[in-house]
């Protein structure tokens, strides 16, 4: 198939960064209400790449990111994600839901479970790890995320910031080959954010492969290699970071920009 066929805009080759690692097919989605959340997405995402996705409330930003999951299935198109195709094959989707990691708005933490017990769990449930290896393990990445000292703490006991960064851990300790992120900060206070901002710009800055929704554009123009506009389920415009804040292509991208800006 041509390179135009499949990438829509100005989304570049897989040269600076690794091969391709999510190809997004003409995915089209329409929900039970008729809204059309997802109409002739195309999206390419390559190994070691940060790409941001923005847009509008109901541009399809989320249920892109769930689709990428398996947490919501596609009407047409394909979505293959390191070689594996999800296309409402359960096996497959099981296999991608334990490669590719995802944080949420709101924390998801098991209230009746410490930290330590929080990350270990999917550890031990999944991956079949024994408990000193998951232990190892979680409390590698607590540390990581600067929460090593609060393993025995539980959930209440944590700010919205550290829960958030706990959820982070939790989703890390499955080695995912890719982690998403669905407006990660937009649940927290202001002063927590920069916490959670921190730990995300040390797994870019690590090599991690990330897609993520945001509204903080200093941090989107910051760590993104490339960006995403999406309106009414399309994609509009995806350019790099620079030449999509310094110099974005489309009126609706210049529009949307010069109210957020």
């Amino acid at each position: 198939m041509p390179e135009q066929d499949i990438l829509p805009t100005t989304e570049p080759a897989c040269k600076k960064k690794g091969a391709p690692i999510i190809t997004v097919e003409h995915a089209s989605k329409t929900f039970p209400n008729g809204v059309a959340a997802l109409q002739d997405v195309n999206v390419t995402v390559c190994k070691s790449e940060v790409v941001v996705i923005i847009g509008p409330s109901g541009s399809g930003k989320s249920t892109l990111l769930r689709c990428l999951n398996g947490l919501e299935e596609i009407d047409s198109g394909h979505i293959t994600i390191d070689d594996i195709r999800l296309n409402g094959n359960k096996k497959n989707r099981d296999i991608i839901r334990q490669e590719v990691g995802m944080v949420f708005q709101s924390f998801n933490l098991f209230p009746h479970l410490t930290v330590l017990d929080n990350v270990n769990l999917a550890q031990k449930l999944v991956r079949k790890r024994d408990d000193k290896e998951a232990t190892d393990t979680s409390m590698d990445l607590l540390n990581k995320v600067g929460l090593g000292d609060r393993a025995a703490s539980y959930p209440s006991q944590l700010s919205g910031g550290q829960q958030q960064r706990v959820a982070i851990a939790r989703a890390l300790a499955m080695h995912p080959k890719v982690m998403l992120f669905d407006e990660a900060t937009s649940a927290l206070d202001p002063e927590m954010i920069g916490e959670v901002l921190e730990v995300m710009r040390a797994l870019a800055k690590d090599g991690m492969t990330m897609v993520l929704v945001t509204h903080e554009m200093g941090f989107a123009r910051e760590v993104g290699d490339r960006i995403i506009f999406m309106e009414h389920g399309q994609v509009i415009e995806s350019a790099t970071a620079e030449a999509f804040f310094e110099n974005p292509g489309e009126e609706r991208t210049r529009a949307f920009l010069s109210q957020i800006l």
